[in-house]
């Protein structure tokens, strides 16, 4: 009678652990790999926006939250069977994530073939919300045309002259897809794009073809570099001295850790989706004091998004009045909620998330460890003409 009572109390363990854990959000992102460092403050701020949006208690009329994580290890199959494994096996009310864009498009059709929610955070390339989007499928973070056009609009001039270089899949190739969409409408062309594997270390051929296309023109010339993770394209090729040809650096926001390589780019200019000390709101204000307490820093790049993911997945919930998924689709097509990056809304064409971006001037600081982004404007959601691709 042992084990039955044993058992008994394990069934009864269990059945009691459920009753309090009523809302399931799986976390499918890539904890391992060279964006490590993204995928923890996507994780990160996520348990953050979700303790801000619940007032600290972690639940949805009086239900509890509980994540999963799992690692895509930045892997497109990995990342389809652990989505699959979480709405099939884990029975997850929505999953948020991932890292990649390219294991964002191996998951998409997954959440259309369970029928369940993939909010996607950080993840940017148009196709997930394009030519690849389904009707489940809700992206917090930003995506390439938003940094495109943010960025052309600070680029962009009369005379001026600008080449590409970016990494050699959906992330890159979307980019300076939206990039010379942007730059065409506002009257001009992308003198040179250059693309190279994500794992290149030796920018010295791109670099090459980039100076010679551009080494004649006449007025402003500028290099602009859409890279993420490892390689450190900028710092590399501003080592071959572009200035010989006129070619000045230039390129978007970045993390804490990255933006250490700013502080050679002195007056640099780009557009960000995110730097703590820009937003001026009363969400941000909570983040950057409670991450500073918590972990001894600011909060970075992809920690602003995660929260704003969590905040969104609370709000749909009270507003939908539970976890059904029809339900948290109507609520959230056109929905509106508070971020740290002030007010963002969900586009209901393709569930894009509309949202502030900031047009910045790099200032080196001897005190400060990395480049500071100065804002030189907010640019709004009624700023920024972004397409709707699908």
């Amino acid at each position: 009678m042992k084990w039955l009572i044993t058992g008994a109390v394990s069934a009864l363990a269990l059945t009691t652990t459920a009753a309090f854990a009523d809302i399931k959000i799986a976390h499918v992102y890539g904890k391992t790999g060279p964006f490590e460092a993204y995928a923890k403050q996507s994780h990160d701020g996520l348990k953050l926006g979700l303790e801000y949006a619940t007032g600290g208690t972690m639940e949805i009329n009086g239900e509890k939250i509980v994540v999963i994580e799992k690692d895509t290890q930045l892997k497109p199959d990995i990342g389809k069977a652990l989505l699959e494994e979480a709405y099939g096996d884990d029975d997850v009310d929505l999953a948020i994530g991932p890292v990649s864009s390219g294991v964002a498009l191996a998951m998409l059709p997954v959440a259309e073939e369970y029928e369940k929610l993939l909010i996607v955070e950080p993840a940017v390339a148009d196709s997930i919300t394009g030519t690849n989007y389904n009707r489940y499928i809700f992206r917090t973070s930003r995506n390439s045309s938003q940094d495109a056009v943010a960025n052309a609009i600070a680029l962009a001039g009369e005379n001026v002259h600008i080449a590409t270089l970016a990494q050699d899949y959906a992330f890159g190739r979307d980019g300076i897809a939206a990039f010379r969409e942007a730059l065409e409408g506002q009257g001009q062309a992308i003198a040179h794009e250059e693309y190279a594997p994500t794992d290149t270390t030796d920018f010295t051929a791109a670099a090459e073809r980039i100076f010679t296309a551009m080494k004649d023109l006449e007025g402003d010339k500028k290099l602009f570099i859409i890279w993420a993770g490892g390689g450190n394209p900028m710092s590399k090729i501003q080592a071959m001295d572009p200035s010989r040809f006129g070619v000045e650096i230039a390129t978007g926001g970045n993390i804490l850790a990255a933006l250490k390589a700013y502080k050679d780019f002195p007056g640099l200019e780009g557009a960000t989706y995110y730097y703590y000390d820009i937003p001026k709101n009363d969400v941000n204000d909570w983040l950057v004091a409670t991450h500073q307490d918590r972990f001894g820093t600011p909060p970075d790049f992809f920690t602003a998004g995660g929260m704003s993911a969590g905040i969104a997945v609370v709000e749909a919930i009270k507003k939908a009045g539970g976890t059904d998924t029809e339900d948290l689709i109507s609520a959230m097509e056109g929905m509106e909620w508070e971020t740290p990056k002030g007010t963002m809304k969900f586009r209901a064409e393709d569930h894009q998330a509309m949202q502030p971006m900031y047009h910045f001037k790099i200032r080196v600081d001897d005190d400060v460890e990395w480049a500071i982004p100065e804002l030189v404007r907010e640019l709004g959601i009624d700023d920024l003409p972004i397409p709707v691709r699908n």
